[in-house]
């Protein structure tokens, strides 16, 4: 198995040491000819989402990514890939990709001091560490399902084969939540 891993910006090469715990071989992707690579997944990290979404479209990468998602491949998105898959965004009409049935609240835990560490359930994984940094939420839902809820306010959904998740489980240790994303 092959995931990919969006590397213009943010927290990828964490992500990419997951991948490694697990075993399994990341690929990243910079530039239009890193998506002719074969892989099964992908990954959207934290990291600057107006930065990412501008990038996605200035590199060409966005029309490709989303027609892979739509058509199927599993992807996991993390604080700003949950923005970055969110179909809207609260007080902001950008859409980046679209494609998952929610709307995210961009820094809904306020500024960098506003970080924070917690554990909670997560449906169908357990009780995991959460590390939240500048973190968005999910205000709501149409389509997607939340799976984990930290005081009232949605931080994980699934849709399909899609994985969005407010915090970082690339900062823990725990490697639960990269191996559900990959067994989707």
């Amino acid at each position: 198995m092959k995931v990919s891993v969006l590397a213009l910006q943010g927290a990828f090469l964490e992500h990419e040491k997951k991948l490694a715990e697990c075993g399994v071989e990341a690929l990243e992707i910079r530039q239009w000819r890193d998506i002719e690579q074969s892989f099964d997944r992908l990954i959207l990290p934290g990291g600057e989402s107006t930065v990412m979404g501008k990038l996605l479209h200035e590199l060409d990468l966005m029309t490709p990514l989303r027609a892979l998602i739509e058509d199927g491949m599993p992807v996991m998105g993390t604080c700003a890939g949950l923005i970055l898959l969110a179909e809207r965004i609260a007080d902001d009409s950008t859409v980046h990709l679209g494609t998952m049935g929610m709307t995210a609240n961009r820094n809904a835990y306020g500024r960098q001091l506003g970080s924070f560490h917690t554990t909670a359930e997560c449906r169908g994984i357990g009780t995991i560490p959460m590390t939240f940094i500048r973190a968005p939420h999910i205000a709501s839902v149409s389509s997607a399902e939340p799976i984990a809820e930290i005081d009232g306010k949605i931080v994980a959904a699934k849709e399909g084969k899609q994985l969005a998740l407010a915090f970082h489980p690339e900062l823990d240790t725990d490697l639960r939540l990269h191996e559900y994303f990959l067994g989707l």
